[in-house]
């Protein structure tokens, strides 16, 4: 029972110090709690103050960050600026030295210029000087002048008489060239009608036209340019003839008897003779120098090769070429 109490005791006793202890506890707690929730309430608008000024500073750093990059690109144009700059500084340069270059040039070519006018100037006093001769004498050439048309109106005058009697001179020579050639004429006749009467009629010799025709086997042998052993005696009758009717011919006609040598188509081509002109030029020279040989004087005789141009029938038969093969002679004037 004693125990009961004291322990009643003890416990009634110690529970008021613990109230107050829990109390006191109590109160530090509420007290902690409210320095808490003041201290709360001022970080907190501590907090919002500061979440407001990292926005501010946020956004000036976003500002900055802005004008960072602005202040970059107008950097980088001003360095591009610069380099242009720099580039058309350097042209610049380069450009003033050109016409550095040009100045002094146009100085030079402004000196030379200089120089050469006052050449031009001498040279215009010295063409004045020059005029003035040039005006004196295109005077004293123009006295010339008319003194020569004066002598060139009496040239015209006598020259219309100098053309009248040249017209008139002309006349008598056409009339005397005329007569020569009538006379020629007369002797050619007299000539071919003797021959005619010598000859005969034969079939190897015929006129054709104003000249006598031999054919070509008549005096020669075939691609041959020699006279052959008949053929004298064929010529004969022409030497004859010639020699008649030479010394009646005057002086003042300048005959000739032309001996022309022809050949067929066909072509030769031998060691002697390459080819028809020359058998043709050589047959007409061996009848030439038959003709000296028998006196008829080599001035008035003449020899001529036509080849196979000269055709009198332009068949294709042995007649034809028979007839092409020819030597001709004919009297003529030179």
């Amino acid at each position: 029972m004693a125990l009961s109490r004291r322990s009643r005791q003890s416990t009634i006793n110690i529970w008021p110090g613990f109230v107050d202890a829990l109390a006191q506890l109590l109160m530090v707690i509420i007290f902690v709690l409210l320095i808490f929730t003041v201290g709360q309430f001022y970080l907190s608008g501590a907090v919002s103050t500061r979440d407001l000024e990292i926005k501010k500073l946020t956004q000036q750093l976003n500002s900055l960050t802005e004008m960072l990059g602005l202040e970059r690109r107008a950097s980088d144009e001003l360095r591009m600026n610069v380099a242009t700059l720099g580039a058309q500084a350097q042209q610049a340069s380069r450009d003033k030295d050109a016409l550095a270059a040009k100045l002094a040039q146009a100085n030079a070519d402004a000196q030379a210029q200089a120089q050469q006018l006052s050449e031009a100037q001498g040279k215009v006093a010295a063409g004045d000087a020059t005029i003035a001769t040039l005006n004196e004498n295109v005077q004293a050439l123009r006295q010339q002048l008319e003194e020569l048309s004066k002598a060139l109106d009496l040239a015209q005058s006598q020259n219309k008489e100098q053309q009248a009697q040249i017209a008139d001179l002309g006349n008598k020579l056409n009339i005397a060239l005329a007569a020569k050639v009538e006379e020629l004429a007369k002797y050619r006749s007299e000539f071919f009608g003797r021959l005619k009467q010598i000859l005969g009629d034969r079939p190897d010799i015929r006129v054709v036209g104003d000249r006598f025709v031999f054919q070509s086997e008549v005096l020669f042998d075939p691609g041959n340019a020699d006279l052959g052993a008949g053929a004298r005696q064929k010529l004969d009758p022409v030497v004859s003839a010639l020699k008649q009717i030479e010394s009646s011919i005057p002086d003042n006609i300048n005959w000739i008897l032309e001996v022309d040598g022809h050949t067929d188509v066909r072509p030769i081509a031998t060691p002697q003779f390459h080819s028809n002109w020359e058998l043709s030029t050589a047959r007409a020279v061996s009848v030439i120098k038959f003709l000296i040989d028998q006196g008829i004087p080599a001035q008035h005789l003449a020899a001529a090769g036509f080849g196979e141009w000269q055709p009198l029938d332009k068949g294709s038969t042995e007649d034809a070429y028979r007839k092409n093969r020819r030597i001709e002679l004919r009297l003529t004037q030179h």
